[in-house]
């Protein structure tokens, strides 16, 4: 196995870092610490922490983007495709110590300035709210009603991962994937 690469080193303790404490409580000089490289090496990769920030959030939506579509193709029957990404969002948030969503905690410590930034996290945000749709629509043939309920389990998603992260807890997780199901029957 080869080691990591100054890119790679930066972008995977930045993540860690990020995903902890926040992109605001991160500062540049310790990521590069941490990442056991030099500061020329750094801005060679990355010209702004922000633009850091944006390739950790383009991995992690681009890794979520495969799986989404890997659990699309799987051929399982949508109610056991919604329970699966409520499964997969409990083990997430127990793994992180329920940090929550590293867009939705992104996005509070970035302003309208961070014009990347906000763009990735709505990308990131619409792309999951599509998936939903298209779970709905493999279970409901109306096309409209599909979307609704589509989006209703993208609220499900969102409001448990929020009140897992508040309560430390798994519980909203459960309910709403309970409900995701019912929706979907």
């Amino acid at each position: 196995m080869r080691k990591p690469n100054a890119k790679d080193r930066i972008l995977e303790t930045a993540g860690e870092l990020f995903f902890q404490r926040g992109y605001s409580g991160v500062g540049i000089n310790e990521i590069i610490e941490k990442a056991g490289t030099a500061k020329a090496s750094f801005y060679q990769h990355f010209p702004s922490k922000e633009s850091l920030c944006e390739a950790w959030l383009q991995d992690m939506h681009d890794r979520s983007s495969v799986h989404h579509g890997e659990l699309l193709a799987s051929g399982l029957p949508p109610q056991e495709m919604a329970a699966a990404c409520f499964t997969r969002l409990a083990d997430f948030l127990k793994a992180g110590d329920f940090r929550g969503c590293p867009y939705s905690n992104t996005g509070a410590v970035s302003d309208e300035n961070c014009f990347g930034i906000v763009k990735l996290i709505r990308v990131h945000k619409e792309s999951t709210r599509i998936f939903f749709r298209k779970i709905a629509s493999l279970a409901i043939p109306d096309e409209g009603r599909a979307a609704t309920i589509g989006d209703r389990l993208f609220l499900l998603y969102s409001g448990a991962t929020a009140e897992a992260q508040n309560l430390k807890c798994l519980w909203p997780v459960e309910i709403a994937g309970e409900a995701a199901v019912e929706l979907l029957t």
